[in-house]
């Protein structure tokens, strides 16, 4: 369970000013993911699904001579985003309200970058295809997603309660909105794209967070946005997150969250 949308049969729309407010541990996450990407400076880059800009801004810096196709499928998140990113950077950054199951740029780009976004989309191996098919020959694609058995723990609490609970019959039996592979999957069905020296890798991602009231925020707007709104009932879902607050206060050490991040990276052929 998790992160942003780009591109999912989940609801779109997001609290997208309380999402850049809390959304540290992906900026964290994706600022050493941003290290990884080879740029000269004068690249043009696809940041797919840039949420609300906050790794836009940095893969900026990193291209004075460059620009940045900055996409997401929100608008509430690209309204942030342009907030944040045209005053400084004005004509550099291109903001596309587009969903990654129908990609249409105007050029094809130098690199692909993304993170907190793949798991979102069910169906990768179309993903991967789509992906390959915007990048110039010797483009490279560097990503990093939810996989493996990202939050398991509180996905084993959501449907242990859920299965005894009255009214969420909408959540019971329901996989999620997410696609949450192992590294030796993603690497199968990035060369079966046409991917080449692509390089796969799951790593943890143990995360603490402060007090309840932060924990309950995060969970509602980060991860549990989906369920509350396919379970329709606000009542019901504060019930769910209070509930899943007062486990996670009993934990030791309290407030965790056990991510997994999918490491992404591989080349068009040139």
């Amino acid at each position: 369970m998790q992160d942003k949308a780009a591109g999912s049969a989940s609801p779109v729309e997001w609290n997208a000013a309380v999402y850049h407010r809390v959304s540290n541990p992906h900026v964290d996450w994706g600022t050493r993911v941003l290290a990884r990407v080879p740029l000269r400076g004068n690249e043009v880059v696809l940041d797919a699904g840039c949420g609300t800009g906050r790794l836009t801004g940095q893969l900026l810096e990193r291209l004075p001579e460059g620009r940045v196709y900055a996409m997401d499928r929100s608008s509430n998140m690209l309204e942030q985003a342009r907030a944040h990113l045209e005053p400084a950077y004005g004509d550099r950054v291109i903001f596309l309200e587009q969903d990654l199951r129908s990609i249409d740029l105007p050029e094809p780009v130098d690199v692909v970058f993304s993170t907190a976004t793949f798991h979102w989309l069910l169906d990768h191996d179309a993903l991967f295809r789509d992906l390959l098919a915007v990048l110039k020959p010797g483009g490279h694609l560097i990503a990093q997603c939810g996989g493996g058995p990202n939050l398991a723990r509180l996905a084993g609490r959501l449907d242990g309660l859920v299965a005894v609970m009255e009214g969420a019959e909408a959540l019971q039996g329901w996989s999620g909105p997410w696609e949450f592979s192992s590294d030796v999957t993603a690497k199968e069905r990035m060369e079966r794209a046409g991917f080449v020296d692509v390089a796969t890798s799951l790593e943890e991602a143990p995360t603490f967070l402060d007090d309840a009231e932060t924990y309950r925020e995060f969970v509602r707007t980060v991860i549990m946005r989906a369920h509350l709104d396919r379970l329709g009932d606000e009542a019901l879902g504060n019930v769910l997150l209070d509930e899943l607050t007062e486990m996670a206060a009993a934990d030791d050490p309290p407030f965790f969250l056990d991510y997994w991040r999918l490491n992404l990276a591989g080349k068009r052929p040139g």
